[in-house]
């Protein structure tokens, strides 16, 4: 394949995540944001296990879905960060399996969000850092995002292996 064609699919890759990304969490906003939240679009945060074009894409529909979120350009800033990091880690742990599925690569989404939202949304609510209150909310974090990339993420996963689609979606650039 071309460079021309490779950087064309990169970034179709990339986009089409994004737009993902930020259509399922302006679908689903009711319970995306905040600090009881299920992000559905969370379970998109496991496509680094089949491209790296699905890194920048989770960044960027993050940024953008916090950017227009109720907790505007820090949170955009901060959470991007967060995702960044995480898909990173995915990305590096894609090739761990445990019973045939990438149960490691799931939970760099749960923890990284868990500690980094979980302080962000902590300080910005109740501008304190209260043991007690700053457990309950990185627990509560921690909770959807385990939801939306352990389960939703992990059945996302299955079935795109399962059906070979990911082979077919996906450039196999590594």
């Amino acid at each position: 394949m071309s460079t021309r064609k490779t950087s064309v699919r990169y970034l179709t890759e990339c986009g089409v995540i994004a737009a993902l990304y930020l259509a399922l969490t302006l679908f689903f906003q009711a319970i995306s944001f905040d600090l009881w939240q299920m992000r559905v679009a969370e379970a998109l945060t496991l496509l680094p296990i089949f491209t790296p074009a699905a890194i920048p894409g989770v960044v960027i529909g993050c940024f953008i879905s916090n950017a227009v979120g109720p907790y505007g350009m820090l949170d955009a800033v901060i959470g991007s960060s967060a995702t960044l990091i995480a898909a990173l880690l995915t990305r590096s742990l894609r090739n761990v399996r445990i019973f045939k599925l990438p149960i490691p690569a799931s939970l760099p989404p749960v923890i990284a969000n868990m500690v980094i939202i979980g302080v962000y949304l902590t300080l910005v609510n109740t501008g304190s850092l209260a043991p007690p209150v700053l457990i309950a909310n990185m627990l509560s974090v921690g909770l959807g995002q385990f939801v939306a990339c352990c389960v939703l993420g992990l059945a996302l996963v299955f079935a795109l292996e399962k059906s070979k689609a990911a082979k077919h979606i996906f450039s196999q650039k590594s």
